[in-house]
């Protein structure tokens, strides 16, 4: 595992210098004083304000800041050094102060000593960790009873389709049960945020993990689940074949509905 772990940062760190200059992140909205969220993620976690929340897998921290901006106070946590002090920097010159710590996810407990009214996490974070056993585990010990997981994610189904940009059908490429621990691994040469930006050849590795072993993974640390959406719409290009609509989402042609492609799920920590 820690050879899969430090090929994933090795490329996390060489996207961590793209990212914050693409257009998919656009980070100007953020420095005009905007809010770098989706609706659906600021409608289902509520009103933050003078709440404490703490950002897993939070990359350069545009989203962590923006958490702040709407009056929460924010840890942000990932395990890219270079994503780290990206976060850092950003968070300086806009004058949104939060706390940004470099951590492997599994570490969280080990690193930081309280706890928190909300655990966030949102898109393309979980078939970067091979446990989602431990990864529930590490939500659960960093809630405050009472407290609120909130996850925004893609569907696990949409990782079973060939993902290629200039593929226009289903085409199934991926199992969607992982049979063993072993991880699907690839090569980058760019980027998912600009396909024009080049980097160093990068092998990466992730995991499949099925929408059952999700919830059941926050069950058995001791999470009461609140509710489990699917949507038929995404946050971007994710297939190859959908479309950009006005409300900034992405959908299959013709308001087709074939797949979920992507889910959220709230869940809370007993008193």
């Amino acid at each position: 595992m820690d050879e899969y772990r430090e090929d994933n940062r090795a490329l996390w760190n060489q996207w961590a210098q793209i990212h914050p200059q693409t257009d998919f992140y656009d980070m100007q909205s953020l420095r005009d004083g905007g809010i770098a969220l989706h609706s659906i993620e600021r409608e289902e976690v509520g009103d933050v304000r003078g709440k404490s929340m703490l950002h897993l897998q939070c990359h350069f921290g545009r989203d962590t800041l923006s958490w702040v901006r709407l009056g929460a106070e924010v840890t942000g946590v990932d395990f890219s050094g270079e994503a780290i002090a990206m976060a850092r920097k950003f968070s300086a010159e806009l004058g949104i102060p939060a706390t940004f710590i470099e951590s492997d996810l599994y570490a969280v407990p080990d690193v930081i000593d309280k706890q928190f009214d909300i655990v966030f996490t949102s898109y393309g974070v979980l078939y970067w960790l091979p446990d989602m056993t431990r990864w529930a585990q590490v939500v659960a010990h960093c809630l405050k009873p009472g407290g609120t997981f909130y996850i925004i994610e893609y569907h696990p189904i949409t990782d079973i389709f060939d993902d290629d940009p200039d593929v226009k059908a289903l085409d199934i490429r991926f199992p969607y049960f992982q049979d063993d621990d072993e991880p699907h691994t690839f090569e980058a040469t760019d980027s998912y945020a600009d396909r024009d930006a080049k980097i160093e050849p990068q092998r990466y590795h992730l995991w499949s993990h099925t929408l059952g072993d999700i919830v059941t993974a926050l069950l058995n640390a001791g999470l009461r689940l609140e509710y489990l959406h699917e949507f038929p719409f995404t946050t971007y290009q994710q297939l190859g074949m959908l479309l950009h609509g006005d409300d900034g989402y992405w959908r299959f042609p013709n308001n087709a509905q074939p797949i979920p492609l992507m889910f959220s799920i709230r869940a809370t920590k007993p008193d």
